[in-house]
């Protein structure tokens, strides 16, 4: 389910996959454009939005198939040096998609391969919020995901922040408590009784 104000889960809900209906379905013909009457026929392959395509898997009506960005090919290419392979021109949403279909289809190591992908990217994206000069990152955020980009962003800013504050010089406060000088025993008056 779309987290109903975040823009970015509801753009991950309308990514196209590929489908495999298990049984004829009857007045969906819109669906499948190869398809001359209104029904959609057993094993036909059609490509819906994940967020039809989630609801028809529950109802046991279709198999999902995993897009081809998560194939053998690109987890080679992703293990060889994650850090190089260019997920956006892939999937702009590469990581939500990846765990929204993790648990609706038959591939069990698809999560493992998600976490694999993230922490390789994952340093290098912290290294290049460290070091990377302004006009230098535009090139290297070509290649990231919106989530990637998402988590640049907040250590760019973090960095600001932090730069910010260095600057600030040290402005340390005495307390009020440290001026005040205690007063001795003997200017209380005396309570024994002699």
């Amino acid at each position: 389910m779309a987290n109903y104000y975040d823009l970015d889960d509801l753009l991950v809900e309308e990514e196209p996959l590929s489908v495999i209906f298990r049984v004829a379905a009857d007045g969906v013909g819109l669906l499948d454009p190869g398809s001359e009457d209104n029904n959609v026929d057993q094993g036909a392959k059609v490509d819906l939005p994940l967020w039809l395509a989630q609801d028809l898997f529950h109802r046991q009506a279709v198999v999902i198939n995993l897009p081809s960005f998560f194939g053998q090919r690109l987890r080679k290419e992703v293990k060889a040096d994650p850090a190089c392979v260019d997920l956006r021109s892939r999937c702009p949403y590469f990581y939500g998609l990846g765990c929204k279909l993790a648990p609706l289809t038959a591939d069990t190591t698809l999560g493992t391969f998600l976490l694999y992908a993230l922490r390789g990217r994952y340093r290098d994206i912290l290294s290049k919020v460290h070091s990377a000069a302004v006009a230098a990152t535009p090139k290297f955020m070509q290649l990231l995901t919106r989530e990637e980009t998402q988590l640049f962003e907040a250590g760019r800013d973090s960095m600001k922040a932090f730069k910010k504050w260095c600057l600030r010089g040290t402005r340390l406060e005495r307390a009020a408590v440290l001026g005040k000088k205690r007063r001795s025993n003997s200017s209380f008056p005396s309570t024994s009784v002699a």
